[in-house]
């Protein structure tokens, strides 16, 4: 379960985007934004093939993310709660005036990052339930993308299949971090126990060379 794709968008115009995978989401995610015209706050997701592409708009400042079926609604939802808000936060009114990709550099960083965080940290659809701020996500529906492009625009959704492997890489990663650390702590406690056991060898060797367990032959 994954979040592949992510994007920042004010109108049709993109600010930020970022995909973790070799996919033409980018393409269909515009197409999207075309055909969902308006500065009323929305909250749609549609599907193509096992994916959804889950739309928020507020104030006119879209929000897009393509994930997994599998990952359900409110996590998604989630995800681009908190990317709206980090955005806001950071780039305040001038989201109203920016050019086309003008906070990508900066901002694709955070979405990798928070892309990440929402697709393998079970702490993200934790905190989120304890919040509540997901309740309007009850009222999305879910279209197929079929239905809001033109057939003539209809596009199908390409997903580099070495590529898909991006959720399984993020949650290997994940195991991997926790065996290396288990590994080390393993190393440690074997080494404590190795340095007891040789200063117990040492002591048996001065208690016979110095004649008793409290070596009076050596400490006269």
């Amino acid at each position: 379960m994954a979040i592949l794709y992510s994007m920042v968008a004010r109108g049709t115009v993109v600010l930020a985007e970022y995909s973790a995978t070799t996919t033409n989401a980018s393409t269909i995610a515009k197409q999207i934004l075309e055909k969902t015209p308006g500065n009323n706050d929305t909250h749609v997701s549609y599907s193509q093939d096992r994916y959804i592409f889950h739309l928020k708009r507020t104030d006119g400042l879209s929000v897009l993310c393509m994930a997994d079926e599998s990952l359900g609604r409110r996590i998604p939802f989630a995800f681009l709660e908190d990317i709206h808000q980090r955005f806001v936060r950071t780039y305040g009114r001038s989201v109203l005036t920016a050019q086309a990709y003008a906070m990508n550099e900066e901002f694709s960083r955070v979405l990798n990052q928070q892309m990440e965080y929402y697709s393998s940290d079970p702490n993200a659809d934790r905190i989120n339930r304890l919040k509540g701020e997901m309740n309007q996500v009850k009222t999305v529906m879910i279209e197929n993308i079929d239905k809001v492009l033109d057939r003539g625009d209809r596009l199908e959704l390409l997903v580099d299949k070495t590529a898909n492997l991006q959720g399984n890489t993020i949650r290997f990663r994940k195991h991997a971090r926790r065996f290396r650390s288990n590994v080390w702590w393993k190393n440690v406690k074997i080494m404590v126990l190795l340095i007891f056991i040789l200063l117990i060898i040492i002591y048996v060797v001065l208690a016979f060379i110095c004649h008793g367990p409290a070596l009076p032959g050596c400490l006269k």
